[in-house]
Protein backbone atom coordinates (compact mmCIF):
# COMPACT_ATOMS: atom_id res chain seq x y z
CA UNK A 1 0.00 0.00 0.00
CA UNK A 2 1.55 2.99 -0.80
CA UNK A 3 2.39 5.92 1.93
CA UNK A 4 0.14 9.10 1.68
CA UNK A 5 0.92 12.15 2.46
CA UNK A 6 -0.67 15.08 4.57
CA UNK A 7 -2.52 13.47 7.50
CA UNK A 8 -2.16 14.54 11.04
CA UNK A 9 0.48 12.67 13.23
CA UNK A 10 1.47 10.74 10.22
CA UNK A 11 5.29 8.49 10.72
CA UNK A 12 7.78 7.05 8.68
CA UNK A 13 6.10 3.47 7.45
CA UNK A 14 2.83 4.43 8.59
CA UNK A 15 0.02 5.38 6.04
CA UNK A 16 -1.20 8.94 6.12
CA UNK A 17 -4.28 10.10 4.33
CA UNK A 18 -4.51 13.17 2.55
CA UNK A 19 -6.33 16.67 3.16
CA UNK A 20 -9.59 17.08 2.98
CA UNK A 21 -10.77 17.92 -0.81
CA UNK A 22 -14.28 18.99 -1.48
CA UNK A 23 -17.12 16.50 -2.59
CA UNK A 24 -17.00 14.58 -5.71
CA UNK A 25 -20.31 13.21 -5.82
CA UNK A 26 -23.96 14.57 -4.87
CA UNK A 27 -24.96 15.17 -1.21
CA UNK A 28 -27.47 13.07 0.46
CA UNK A 29 -30.94 14.22 0.50
CA UNK A 30 -31.38 13.23 4.39
CA UNK A 31 -28.88 14.98 6.62
CA UNK A 32 -26.83 12.25 8.60
CA UNK A 33 -26.51 12.45 12.55
CA UNK A 34 -23.88 9.85 12.61
CA UNK A 35 -21.67 10.97 15.67
CA UNK A 36 -18.80 13.36 14.70
CA UNK A 37 -14.51 12.12 15.66
CA UNK A 38 -13.82 13.39 18.85
CA UNK A 39 -11.56 17.01 18.40
CA UNK A 40 -10.83 17.08 22.18
CA UNK A 41 -9.49 14.76 24.39
CA UNK A 42 -10.91 15.54 27.50
CA UNK A 43 -13.60 12.89 28.40
CA UNK A 44 -13.33 8.94 27.93
CA UNK A 45 -14.20 7.45 24.33
CA UNK A 46 -18.24 6.36 25.05
CA UNK A 47 -19.48 3.16 24.13
CA UNK A 48 -21.57 2.13 21.44
CA UNK A 49 -24.89 1.44 21.99
CA UNK A 50 -26.75 -1.85 21.93
CA UNK A 51 -28.55 -1.24 18.58
CA UNK A 52 -25.63 0.44 16.58
CA UNK A 53 -25.32 3.58 14.91
CA UNK A 54 -28.81 5.45 15.04
CA UNK A 55 -28.16 7.45 11.68
CA UNK A 56 -31.56 7.26 9.93
CA UNK A 57 -29.68 8.36 6.53
CA UNK A 58 -28.72 5.87 3.76
CA UNK A 59 -25.13 4.94 4.65
CA UNK A 60 -23.54 3.59 1.11
CA UNK A 61 -20.18 2.21 1.97
CA UNK A 62 -17.33 3.94 0.27
CA UNK A 63 -14.48 2.38 -1.61
CA UNK A 64 -11.03 3.18 -0.63
CA UNK A 65 -10.51 5.66 -3.81
CA UNK A 66 -13.46 7.80 -2.38
CA UNK A 67 -12.49 7.60 1.45
CA UNK A 68 -9.34 9.10 0.08
CA UNK A 69 -10.66 12.30 -1.40
CA UNK A 70 -12.29 12.97 1.62
CA UNK A 71 -16.28 11.96 0.64
CA UNK A 72 -18.72 12.74 1.75
CA UNK A 73 -18.54 15.91 3.26
CA UNK A 74 -21.41 15.27 5.45
CA UNK A 75 -20.13 12.15 7.27
CA UNK A 76 -17.13 10.82 9.14
CA UNK A 77 -15.64 7.74 7.32
CA UNK A 78 -16.35 4.79 9.62
CA UNK A 79 -13.49 2.64 10.74
CA UNK A 80 -13.46 -0.72 12.49
CA UNK A 81 -10.68 -2.20 14.12
CA UNK A 82 -10.89 -5.09 16.75
CA UNK A 83 -8.77 -7.16 19.31
CA UNK A 84 -8.58 -8.33 22.50
CA UNK A 85 -6.18 -5.78 24.13
CA UNK A 86 -4.80 -7.34 27.25
CA UNK A 87 -2.28 -5.62 28.95
CA UNK A 88 -2.42 -2.75 26.64
CA UNK A 89 0.85 -1.67 25.25
CA UNK A 90 2.25 0.97 22.92
CA UNK A 91 2.02 -1.63 19.88
CA UNK A 92 -2.05 -1.52 20.63
CA UNK A 93 -1.82 2.21 20.40
CA UNK A 94 0.33 2.63 16.90
CA UNK A 95 -1.96 0.36 15.45
CA UNK A 96 -5.22 2.48 16.24
CA UNK A 97 -3.08 5.37 15.54
CA UNK A 98 -2.79 3.89 11.97
CA UNK A 99 -6.01 2.95 12.03
CA UNK A 100 -7.01 6.73 12.60
CA UNK A 101 -4.71 8.30 10.44
CA UNK A 102 -5.96 6.05 7.33
CA UNK A 103 -8.72 8.43 5.86
CA UNK A 104 -9.34 12.43 6.64
CA UNK A 105 -12.51 12.41 8.77
CA UNK A 106 -12.30 9.30 10.11
CA UNK A 107 -14.56 8.00 13.05
CA UNK A 108 -12.48 5.14 14.50
CA UNK A 109 -14.89 1.97 16.17
CA UNK A 110 -12.85 -0.14 18.06
CA UNK A 111 -14.48 -3.65 19.38
CA UNK A 112 -12.82 -5.18 22.17
CA UNK A 113 -13.67 -8.98 22.48
CA UNK A 114 -15.62 -10.25 25.93
CA UNK A 115 -13.72 -12.91 28.07
CA UNK A 116 -16.40 -15.62 27.35
CA UNK A 117 -15.27 -15.84 23.82
CA UNK A 118 -11.51 -14.69 24.34
CA UNK A 119 -11.00 -17.90 26.91
CA UNK A 120 -12.88 -20.15 24.22
CA UNK A 121 -10.74 -19.36 20.97
CA UNK A 122 -7.30 -18.05 22.31
CA UNK A 123 -6.58 -18.25 26.32
CA UNK A 124 -6.81 -17.10 29.54
CA UNK A 125 -6.04 -13.36 29.75
CA UNK A 126 -4.57 -11.33 32.43
CA UNK A 127 -6.63 -8.22 32.28
CA UNK A 128 -11.05 -8.81 32.44
CA UNK A 129 -13.11 -7.50 29.95
CA UNK A 130 -14.13 -4.41 32.31
CA UNK A 131 -10.14 -3.70 32.52
CA UNK A 132 -9.92 -4.18 28.76
CA UNK A 133 -12.57 -1.97 27.90
CA UNK A 134 -10.88 0.71 30.54
CA UNK A 135 -8.39 0.94 28.95
CA UNK A 136 -9.64 1.46 25.14
CA UNK A 137 -11.93 4.49 26.38
CA UNK A 138 -8.58 5.86 27.69
CA UNK A 139 -6.79 6.08 24.07
CA UNK A 140 -6.94 9.52 22.25
CA UNK A 141 -7.15 7.66 19.07
CA UNK A 142 -10.32 5.83 19.99
CA UNK A 143 -13.68 7.30 19.16
CA UNK A 144 -15.78 5.16 20.47
CA UNK A 145 -15.71 1.12 22.02
CA UNK A 146 -17.61 -2.11 20.93
CA UNK A 147 -17.87 -3.76 24.02
CA UNK A 148 -18.26 -8.12 23.41
CA UNK A 149 -17.20 -7.97 19.89
CA UNK A 150 -17.79 -10.83 17.85
CA UNK A 151 -14.84 -12.68 17.11
CA UNK A 152 -15.76 -13.14 13.50
CA UNK A 153 -17.34 -10.12 11.68
CA UNK A 154 -20.84 -10.74 10.15
CA UNK A 155 -22.24 -8.68 7.61
CA UNK A 156 -25.12 -7.82 10.20
CA UNK A 157 -22.50 -6.99 12.17
CA UNK A 158 -21.19 -4.66 10.03
CA UNK A 159 -24.73 -3.09 8.72
CA UNK A 160 -25.78 -2.64 12.26
CA UNK A 161 -22.15 -0.60 12.92
CA UNK A 162 -22.56 1.44 9.75
CA UNK A 163 -19.07 0.46 9.54
CA UNK A 164 -16.75 1.47 5.97
CA UNK A 165 -13.80 -0.43 6.67
CA UNK A 166 -11.86 -2.60 9.29
CA UNK A 167 -8.18 -1.90 9.74
CA UNK A 168 -5.85 -4.50 11.01
CA UNK A 169 -2.40 -5.85 9.98
CA UNK A 170 -2.66 -7.96 6.89
CA UNK A 171 -0.96 -11.13 8.51
CA UNK A 172 -3.43 -13.83 8.57
CA UNK A 173 -5.29 -14.38 11.36
CA UNK A 174 -6.01 -18.03 11.73
CA UNK A 175 -8.53 -18.87 14.65
CA UNK A 176 -11.98 -20.50 14.96
CA UNK A 177 -11.24 -23.24 12.18
CA UNK A 178 -10.50 -20.38 10.11
CA UNK A 179 -7.43 -19.89 7.73
CA UNK A 180 -8.17 -16.26 7.74
CA UNK A 181 -11.04 -14.75 10.08
CA UNK A 182 -10.45 -11.20 7.95
CA UNK A 183 -10.91 -13.23 4.69
CA UNK A 184 -14.37 -12.44 3.58
CA UNK A 185 -13.78 -8.88 4.47
CA UNK A 186 -10.75 -8.78 2.19
CA UNK A 187 -12.64 -9.62 -0.87
CA UNK A 188 -15.10 -7.47 -0.18
CA UNK A 189 -12.48 -4.74 -0.47
CA UNK A 190 -13.82 -3.24 2.77
CA UNK A 191 -9.73 -4.16 4.58
CA UNK A 192 -7.35 -1.45 5.26
CA UNK A 193 -4.06 -2.77 6.63
CA UNK A 194 -1.79 -1.46 9.15
CA UNK A 195 1.73 -2.65 9.96
CA UNK A 196 2.42 -4.69 13.50
CA UNK A 197 4.84 -3.13 15.93
CA UNK A 198 8.16 -4.85 16.04
CA UNK A 199 9.52 -6.16 19.75
CA UNK A 200 6.41 -5.43 21.56
CA UNK A 201 3.03 -7.72 21.86
CA UNK A 202 1.18 -9.52 25.28
CA UNK A 203 2.83 -12.95 24.74
CA UNK A 204 6.17 -11.59 24.99
CA UNK A 205 5.10 -9.38 28.34
CA UNK A 206 3.37 -12.54 29.54
CA UNK A 207 7.04 -14.37 28.88
CA UNK A 208 8.42 -12.01 30.66
CA UNK A 209 6.65 -12.51 33.81
CA UNK A 210 6.69 -16.20 33.75
CA UNK A 211 10.63 -16.11 32.92
CA UNK A 212 11.16 -14.02 36.12
CA UNK A 213 8.26 -15.24 38.00
CA UNK A 214 10.11 -16.10 41.03
CA UNK A 215 11.44 -12.33 41.10
CA UNK A 216 7.89 -11.01 41.06
CA UNK A 217 6.76 -13.64 43.54
CA UNK A 218 9.17 -12.44 46.09
CA UNK A 219 8.83 -8.88 45.80
CA UNK A 220 5.23 -9.07 46.08
CA UNK A 221 5.64 -11.27 49.48
CA UNK A 222 7.88 -7.94 50.76
CA UNK A 223 4.89 -5.43 49.43
CA UNK A 224 2.83 -7.34 51.67
CA UNK A 225 1.02 -10.44 49.37
CA UNK A 226 -0.21 -13.17 51.20
CA UNK A 227 0.95 -16.96 49.49
CA UNK A 228 -2.58 -17.68 48.94
CA UNK A 229 -2.86 -14.77 46.78
CA UNK A 230 -0.22 -15.15 44.79
CA UNK A 231 -1.22 -19.20 44.85
CA UNK A 232 2.47 -20.07 45.92
CA UNK A 233 3.16 -23.46 48.19
CA UNK A 234 4.05 -22.97 51.61
CA UNK A 235 7.45 -24.52 50.82
CA UNK A 236 7.71 -21.90 47.88
CA UNK A 237 6.97 -19.43 50.25
CA UNK A 238 9.73 -20.60 52.97
CA UNK A 239 12.21 -20.76 50.21
CA UNK A 240 11.35 -17.10 48.38
CA UNK A 241 11.32 -15.04 52.14
CA UNK A 242 14.49 -16.95 52.82
CA UNK A 243 15.90 -15.53 49.00
CA UNK A 244 14.69 -11.81 50.46
CA UNK A 245 16.62 -12.65 53.44
CA UNK A 246 19.87 -13.76 51.57
CA UNK A 247 19.42 -10.83 49.28
CA UNK A 248 19.39 -8.36 52.21
CA UNK A 249 22.53 -9.09 53.44
CA UNK A 250 24.08 -8.96 50.22
CA UNK A 251 23.21 -5.53 49.61
CA UNK A 252 24.31 -4.75 52.89
CA UNK A 253 27.70 -6.63 52.55
CA UNK A 254 27.48 -4.61 48.60
CA UNK A 255 26.82 -0.82 50.40
CA UNK A 256 29.95 -2.05 53.34
CA UNK A 257 31.79 -2.77 50.37
CA UNK A 258 30.90 0.80 48.27
CA UNK A 259 31.34 2.38 51.58
CA UNK A 260 34.89 1.10 52.52
CA UNK A 261 35.97 1.69 48.31
CA UNK A 262 35.27 5.31 49.06
CA UNK A 263 37.65 5.47 52.10
CA UNK A 264 39.91 3.75 50.63
CA UNK A 265 40.05 6.17 47.38
CA UNK A 266 39.65 9.10 49.94
CA UNK A 267 42.75 7.83 52.04
CA UNK A 268 44.90 7.16 48.91
CA UNK A 269 43.49 10.37 47.69
CA UNK A 270 44.80 12.55 51.00
CA UNK A 271 48.15 10.40 51.10
CA UNK A 272 48.89 11.25 47.61
CA UNK A 273 48.31 14.79 48.68
CA UNK A 274 50.35 14.85 52.25
CA UNK A 275 53.42 12.95 49.68
CA UNK A 276 52.91 16.10 47.37
CA UNK A 277 53.15 17.74 50.20
CA UNK A 278 56.01 16.01 52.42
CA UNK A 279 57.88 16.40 48.21
CA UNK A 280 57.60 19.99 48.03
CA UNK A 281 58.71 20.82 51.51
CA UNK A 282 62.07 18.13 51.24
CA UNK A 283 62.57 20.20 47.85
CA UNK A 284 62.40 23.60 50.02
CA UNK A 285 64.14 21.99 52.74
CA UNK A 286 67.41 20.76 50.33
CA UNK A 287 67.36 23.96 48.43
CA UNK A 288 67.63 25.76 52.18
CA UNK A 289 70.37 23.72 53.26
CA UNK A 290 72.78 23.64 49.99
CA UNK A 291 71.84 27.79 49.91
CA UNK A 292 73.10 27.32 53.37
CA UNK A 293 76.25 24.92 53.44
CA UNK A 294 76.86 24.67 49.54
CA UNK A 295 79.79 25.06 48.16
CA UNK A 296 79.20 28.62 47.35
CA UNK A 297 76.90 28.73 50.11
CA UNK A 298 76.20 31.84 53.11
CA UNK A 299 77.95 29.40 56.02
CA UNK A 300 81.20 28.80 54.45
CA UNK A 301 81.78 32.70 53.23
CA UNK A 302 80.63 33.18 57.14
CA UNK A 303 83.27 31.00 57.94
CA UNK A 304 85.95 32.52 56.08
CA UNK A 305 85.51 35.29 57.56
CA UNK A 306 86.06 34.68 60.90
CA UNK A 307 88.61 32.53 59.89
CA UNK A 308 90.66 35.68 58.72
CA UNK A 309 89.75 37.74 61.53
CA UNK A 310 91.04 35.11 63.78
CA UNK A 311 93.90 34.75 62.13
CA UNK A 312 95.08 38.25 62.11
CA UNK A 313 94.07 38.84 65.70
CA UNK A 314 96.65 36.29 66.29
CA UNK A 315 99.47 37.07 63.98
CA UNK A 316 99.25 40.64 63.23
CA UNK A 317 101.05 42.00 60.33
CA UNK A 318 104.55 43.27 60.09
CA UNK A 319 105.84 46.40 60.74
CA UNK A 320 107.09 48.83 57.79
CA UNK A 321 110.21 48.47 56.38
CA UNK A 322 111.16 52.57 57.04
CA UNK A 323 110.52 52.04 61.19
CA UNK A 324 112.82 51.68 63.62
CA UNK A 325 114.34 48.25 64.57
CA UNK A 326 113.90 46.94 67.71
CA UNK A 327 117.04 46.65 70.07
CA UNK A 328 118.07 43.08 71.36
CA UNK A 329 117.03 42.27 74.51
CA UNK A 330 119.89 42.65 77.39
CA UNK A 331 118.80 39.26 78.64
CA UNK A 332 119.78 37.44 75.40
CA UNK A 333 123.10 36.13 75.49
CA UNK A 334 126.18 37.10 72.79
CA UNK A 335 127.47 34.49 70.34
CA UNK A 336 130.31 32.30 71.09
CA UNK A 337 132.14 33.37 67.88
CA UNK A 338 131.70 37.14 68.56
CA UNK A 339 135.13 38.58 70.19
CA UNK A 340 134.73 39.75 73.10
CA UNK A 341 136.50 42.95 74.12
CA UNK A 342 139.40 43.30 76.59
CA UNK A 343 138.78 44.13 80.38
CA UNK A 344 140.63 47.23 80.24
CA UNK A 345 138.91 48.66 77.32
CA UNK A 346 135.18 47.47 78.52
CA UNK A 347 133.16 50.48 79.45
CA UNK A 348 132.02 52.07 82.42
CA UNK A 349 128.79 50.80 84.00
CA UNK A 350 125.80 52.01 82.72
CA UNK A 351 124.23 54.99 85.03
CA UNK A 352 121.03 53.49 86.66
CA UNK A 353 118.14 54.93 84.92
CA UNK A 354 116.49 58.32 86.78
CA UNK A 355 113.86 58.46 89.08
CA UNK A 356 112.61 61.08 87.48
CA UNK A 357 111.31 62.72 84.61
CA UNK A 358 113.46 65.64 85.38
CA UNK A 359 116.36 63.18 86.39
CA UNK A 360 116.25 62.12 82.89
CA UNK A 361 115.59 65.21 81.16
CA UNK A 362 119.01 66.59 82.69
CA UNK A 363 120.92 63.47 81.70
CA UNK A 364 120.01 63.84 78.31
CA UNK A 365 121.21 67.87 78.25
CA UNK A 366 124.65 66.16 79.57
CA UNK A 367 124.95 63.91 77.20
CA UNK A 368 124.12 66.55 74.46
CA UNK A 369 127.15 68.62 76.43
CA UNK A 370 129.37 65.53 75.70
CA UNK A 371 128.89 65.08 72.06
CA UNK A 372 129.78 69.07 71.64
CA UNK A 373 133.14 68.98 73.14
Amino acid sequence: MPVLVGAAESEPGIPAAPLHEPPSGPMEETEHSCPRPRRTVTAPAPFAADGGCGCRAPHDRLSVAQARRGTPADRPVRVYADGIFDLFHSGHARALMQAKALFPNSYLLVGVCGDDLTHKFKGFTVMNEAERYEALRHCRYVDEVIRDAPWTLTPDFLDKHKIDFVAHDDIPYSSAGSDDVYKHVKEAGMFVPTRRTEGISTSDIITRIVRDYDVYARRNLQRGYTAKELNVSFINENKYRFQNQVDKMKEKVKNVEEKSKEFVYRVEEKSHDLIQKWEEKSREFIGNFLELFGPDGTWKQMFQERSGRMLQALSPRQSPAGSPTRGRSPSRSPSPTSSWPPAAAASPPAASPPASPKAASASVSSLSDEDDK
